[in-house]
């Protein structure tokens, strides 16, 4: 009997554990994962693999975890060169006397593709392969993107009045439809509407968002009831909160990612897990902005996809998702009183799969099964603060930090190879981003 030959493929991939399928028994152990043409084809044993394929490249990775990429959710990825230029303020003094002045005077097509640089081989480093943006000169964001090899999905940002990027809401959302015509095909670049947040976005734009997004079967991601003071504003401008006039309008449906969500009442929450509506979850930045916090337990209870974000590195101040998922988890034991709320395996869930249904591509990524896109990343778990091992699933979530991440691959393509970037030239990086600090300097808070 003639022995069948072992198929040929591009890699294997053979590590302790492998966090694989977004179900109770993901994680597995000695496995290998194979990739071929910048996707998954095979999940086995590694006692297996060998006899089945023979690769091109072939990397055995001892005491780690193979996992899904981080999807970071929600940021502003730009903003990176405004890192630090005005901390410890409350929201509106930060954002209307400080970031939007700032934005005003700065704020370029060159000031937005060097600052996503610097956000993506940040987020690269610490295990993300994938995020949502919104922020002007889409078009810059998703050319560095494109460029260095990473997934995005750009919230293209519509406003009533004018910015550096267009003169109105009509203006903003005729390039978004561009944009997203122009990237229609691309394999790792998409669009969504990005209406800012109900109190920048008169009610004509939200309806015609709302039929848009239908039509191009496309994301709507707002920033929604982010702190008490937008509550209070539009109950005193027109007596609704603002879900109960986005729902009105049509808004509210499994296409509307809400950022930050920090204050909603019960009938609310039910109203998004009707509708089939999502969260992005920014913790940190609610934090550090004092905005309050948001109901992950009661949301997840409800049946509420609730995913995970930054926000951006002006008000966070790092890009950094393992630190996201751990103050997730801790935060939501404290609002809950129970000790029992979200769990590592939610947690991680929220930094994956949750992040990939979010934005509507979790067919292609957010787990590590046969078929979808290889966005993979490799955890080292021998590290000093991740020992003794007695679970690798709460050891990601409680333990690790972002500099045990040693691999990362997006749709195939090693873009961090044993913690150094691939594509992307660091030290002109370095020599944009110093220039741009002297530039800004002068006008940054004292």
């Amino acid at each position: 009997m003639t022995a069948i030959p072992p198929e040929m493929v591009e890699t294997l991939l053979h590590a302790r554990w492998v966090l694989g399928a977004d179900d109770d028994q993901a994680l597995l152990e000695d496995h290998c994962l194979v990739l071929d043409k910048g996707r998954i084809v095979d999940l086995l044993p590694s006692s297996e693999a060998s006899e089945r394929y023979s690769a091109q490249t072939c990397l055995t990775l001892g005491e780690h975890v193979l996992m899904p990429g981080l999807v970071n959710t929600h940021g502003h990825a730009a903003m990176s060169l405004l890192r630090g230029a005005a901390d410890d303020l409350p929201l509106h003094t930060w954002l209307q006397d400080y970031i939007w002045p700032l934005e005003g005077r700065w704020v370029s097509e060159e000031f937005v593709y060097h600052g996503t640089q610097l956000a993506i081989a940040e987020m690269l480093r610490s295990g993300t392969t994938c995020f949502a943006d919104m922020y002007f000169f889409p078009n810059q964001a998703a050319r560095a993107a494109s460029e260095i090899g990473m997934r995005a999905q750009f919230a293209s940002p519509i406003i009533d009045f004018p910015t550096a990027w267009g003169q109105n809401a009509t203006e903003y959302i005729r390039k978004t439809t561009d944009l997203n015509d122009q990237y229609t095909n691309h394999p790792l670049i998409s669009f969504a509407f990005g209406p800012h947040a109900p109190y920048t976005v008169s009610n004509a734009p939200l309806e015609r968002v709302a039929m848009l997004a239908e039509e191009l079967d496309i994301p709507i991601h707002m920033h929604v009831h982010e702190t008490a003071q937008e509550i209070s504003d539009a109950l005193k401008a027109d007596g609704r909160r603002p879900l109960q006039r986005l729902a009105e309008l049509g808004l509210v449906s499994p296409r509307l990612v809400c950022v930050h969500a920090t204050q909603l009442l019960d009938e609310e929450i039910a109203l998004l897990a009707e509708h089939g509506a999502s969260i992005a979850h920014c913790p940190e930045s609610n934090l550090k902005l004092a905005s309050g916090f948001c109901p992950v337990a009661k949301l997840q209870q409800a049946g509420v996809n609730v995913a995970l974000g930054t926000d951006g590195a002006a008000s966070n101040n790092d890009l950094d998702m393992f630190g996201e998922m751990r103050t997730a988890a801790q935060l939501a034991k404290a609002v809950a009183g129970d000790a029992s709320a979200l769990p590592a395996l939610q947690a991680l869930r929220m930094t994956t799969i949750n992040g990939a249904r979010a934005m509507g591509l979790d067919n292609e990524i957010g787990s590590l099964e046969t078929g979808k896109s290889a966005d993979v990343i490799a955890v080292r778990l021998d590290s000093l603060n991740a020992l003794p091992c007695y679970n690798p699933l709460s050891q990601l979530v409680y333990s690790t930090q972002s500099n045990q991440v040693s691999h990362v691959w997006v749709a195939g393509k090693l873009l961090l190879d044993d913690g150094e970037l691939t594509s992307v030239d660091l030290g002109r990086l370095r020599g944009h981003v110093q220039q741009w600090q002297q530039r800004i300097q002068p006008d940054t808070r004292r």
